[in-house]
């Protein structure tokens, strides 16, 4: 039940652990701005922070982890319908016209 204090504290808590960890990663993206890295690197290293970040905020305040089976059931339509639009210009390639 949501009411329920334990339940509560524990979203407190989860809330909270959230936070801290994106405050960790901001000065890390900061710490990691110092650095001259080329420019793939420094794109990669963005990305992977940018990644953790994003992940976190969308699991735990977008409450996306616990919505497994509504996720992995729109990651199933996403993969049907890139197979399809994958064999879409097959379809036009074997397509001949005749004159």
């Amino acid at each position: 039940m949501h009411s329920d204090p334990a339940e509560i504290k524990k979203s407190v808590r989860s809330y909270i652990t959230v936070f801290v960890m994106l405050m960790v990663f901001t000065v890390i993206t900061v710490a990691a701005s110092r650095f001259h890295f080329a420019v793939p690197m420094a794109i990669t290293v963005a990305l992977i922070i940018a990644t953790l970040k994003g992940s976190m905020v969308a699991g735990v305040f977008m409450h996306l982890l616990h919505e497994k089976r509504a996720i992995y059931g729109a990651l199933l339509l996403t993969l049907v319908f890139f197979i399809v639009l994958l064999f879409i210009p097959l379809l036009t390639i074997l397509d001949r016209v005749r004159y």
